[in-house]
């Protein structure tokens, strides 16, 4: 019964990513050799105290990256996650980002560095929840934020060097899953 149901939840959700747009670009669907595309990142570099990891798993439904770990806002850190390069985005017209995610409730942010991101502090940025069901997010271009005034305050997809999945900014628990992201 359970693999029935999962089934009908599977061809349910596989509709899900065409509605997104008519050209989607899978970023990752961390079904192989996904740990050599992706590295894990904390406030550690910089002196903070938060401390987590990074594990991709599979089972009998989904491949996946797992982010967990404690975010503290002491010594000046807040922020555990996991990123990867973009390469060959030649397209500039994409929407926005989908990922599909599964969590525990809490708000998590995407990262994008582009060109014009020397800094290592420096950032766009969009939140959303990630709820304890799987569900796919969809979050526009227009809602990344720069993390200063000294970027441009819009954001083309073709200029996006690295994106960077993000528990930030406060203490708290993190466990967020990741099965598929990509642009729309």
């Amino acid at each position: 019964m359970n693999k029935i149901l999962y089934s009908c939840l599977i061809l349910i959700n596989l509709t899900l990513i065409p509605r997104l747009g008519a050209e989607t670009m899978i970023l990752d669907d961390f079904n192989s050799q996904t740990q050599f595309r992706w590295s894990y990142v904390s406030d550690q570099v910089m002196g903070g105290v938060s401390r987590g990891g990074l594990v991709f798993e599979s089972n009998q439904y989904e491949s996946y990256a797992q982010l967990s770990g404690q975010v503290s806002t002491l010594n000046n850190g807040g922020f555990i996650q996991f990123r990867t390069d973009v390469t060959n985005m030649t397209k500039s017209s994409y929407k926005g980002i989908y990922a599909k995610v599964k969590g525990n409730n809490q708000k998590y942010f995407i990262h994008l560095r582009t060109r014009g991101t020397i800094m290592p502090w420096q950032y766009y940025q969009s939140d959303f929840i990630a709820d304890e069901e799987w569900q796919v997010i969809k979050l526009p271009m227009d809602s990344f934020k720069p993390s200063s005034n000294w970027l441009k305050s819009i954001i083309g997809s073709k200029h996006i060097r690295s994106i960077g999945l993000v528990a930030f900014g406060r203490d708290h628990s993190a466990d967020l899953m990741v099965s598929e992201i990509g642009f729309y």
